[in-house]
């Protein structure tokens, strides 16, 4: 029997209909706090940092992905590094101020330890595993013959 957690339905429709509304709030909050020309003005730029952001991020990122497997290891961290500056990068060149500071937050190589956290926790929870484990219907490959199996973990060091 499999079990997988699912993100509830009611997360999923505040995300599709409470984020817009914040962002239109937080716009008119804003332009109406500095002006319609500075808000724009405010918009385009942390478009252009977002691109700048992604560029720089991004390339560093993939040189320390190159480093990790060039030496043999392997490259998780970096994956799930680059997966967050995409993914920031993504919010930020959309427009709108809250997803730009979300946007920043997984970017940022200072803030983004926590957010790869995150990202592990989120990944993780939604595993799919084999709950009870039995021994007679287990399907996963196995040596030829019919010798005994003996079960371990492989431990890197």
């Amino acid at each position: 029997m499999t079990r997988r957690r699912r993100i509830p339905l009611w997360l999923v429709v505040l995300a599709v209909f409470g984020i817009p509304l914040l962002e239109l709030y937080v716009l008119i909050k804003v332009g109406q706090g500095i002006g319609v020309g500075w808000t724009i003005l405010l918009l385009i730029a942390g478009g252009l940092l977002g691109g700048w952001l992604i560029k720089h991020e991004g390339a560093r990122t993939f040189r320390t992905f190159n480093r990790a497997v060039s030496s043999g290891r392997m490259p998780a961290r970096e994956v799930a590094d680059g997966i967050l500056v995409l993914v920031g990068g993504i919010l930020m060149l959309a427009p709108g101020f809250v997803l730009d500071v979300v946007g920043l937050l997984l970017i940022l190589p200072f803030t983004r330890p926590l957010a790869r956290r995150g990202l592990t926790a989120f990944v993780t929870a939604r595993m799919v595993t084999s709950l009870p484990f039995d021994a007679e219907n287990d399907d996963r490959p196995r040596p030829p013959g019919d010798g005994p199996v003996v079960e371990g973990e492989v431990i890197d060091e």
